[in-house]
Formats: C-alpha cells, sequence, structure tokens
C-alpha cells in the first residue's frame, strides 16, 4: 500500500506520463513511414518502442500506485520483467548499427531494480523505502524515454529529405 504523502507525486507522474506518451505518438504519426515502413531501420524502431515502453513504465507505476490498499508488489514486479522484455526485444536486431549501449544498460538495470523492490515489496507490502526508491524508478524511466525520445527526433531530423 502507497502511504498518502506519495499521492501527490504520483498523480503528477501519471498526467505528465499521460501527456508525454500521446506526444510521442503525435511525433511518431508525423513520420509513420520512417518509424513502421518498409524502410525503416532497427534503430529507429528501437528507439521508438524503447522511449514508449519507458513511458509506459512510469505512468503504468504511477497509476498502480494510486490504487487504494492494494500491494504493488505484484504488479510492480510483473511490470518490471514485461518492460525488460520489450527492451531486451527492441535492441536484438542491431547488426552494425550504433546502439546507445550505456542507455540500454541504464534502462535494464532501472527494470531489475524496479523488479527487486517489487519482489521486496511482495514480501514486506509496508516498506516505505521501496515506495520512495520506486519514486526514483519512475523519474529514471522519464529520464531515458526522453533521451530515446530526443535521439528519435534526431534520427528523423536527419533522414528528412
Amino acid at each position: 500500500m502507497v502511504p498518502a504523502r506519495f499521492l501527490d507525486f504520483l498523480i503528477a507522474s501519471c498526467g505528465a506520463a499521460g501527456a508525454m506518451i500521446g506526444l510521442l505518438f503525435v511525433a511518431v504519426s508525423l513520420r509513420t513511414d520512417m518509424v513502421f515502413g518498409p524502410n525503416s531501420t532497427p534503430r529507429v524502431r528501437a528507439l521508438a518502442g524503447a522511449s514508449f515502453t519507458g513511458l509506459v513504465n512510469a505512468f503504468s507505476l504511477s497509476l498502480l500506485g494510486l490504487i487504494p490498499r492494494m500491494n504493488v508488489g505484484v504488479s510492480v514486479t510483473i511490470l518490471a520483467a514485461v518492460c525488460l522484455i520489450n527492451t531486451w526485444r527492441l535492441h536484438r536486431n542491431f547488426s552494425g548499427e550504433t546502439v546507445q549501449y550505456s542507455i540500454l544498460i541504464l534502462s535494464c538495470l532501472n527494470y531489475l531494480v524496479q523488479m527487486m523492490g517489487g519482489i521486496v515489496l511482495i514480501v514486506h507490502p509496508h516498506s516505505v523505502w521501496v515506495i520512495n526508491g520506486l519514486c526514483y524508478i519512475i523519474f529514471a524511466s522519464f529520464t531515458i524515454a526522453l533521451v530515446r525520445a530526443w535521439d528519435l527526433m534526431k534520427a528523423q531530423a536527419t533522414a528528412s529529405p
């Protein structure tokens, strides 16, 4: 169960994540062919997918924390596993293209720490320090997603005719 003192943060981050997901959809829809078309590169698809994954993670963590009297441990753990698998899936198709290994490693570490926090919450549902840590995970998810979205916008700008 999330203590009431975290609710303002979770409400604000939930709204911000929803808005950023919408903006990412707008950015991708302006150049759909570059992201999802037959000539799209694995790098651009991975940038868009990783940005979306990070924002969905931040949104979902925030939204789950707002559910009253719920032990979010199981949901947080499952969400982390899904995000981790999706991140690996997005990046496995790189062949000879530049990969930002630092951001990939940071993303994976972020999801692994989230998963460990979820496991701790399953065992000790009233661990406030874990909830506090998950707020930093939300912040890290935002940061990673925004770096990826910015890289996506740069990739689109350099590919423009």
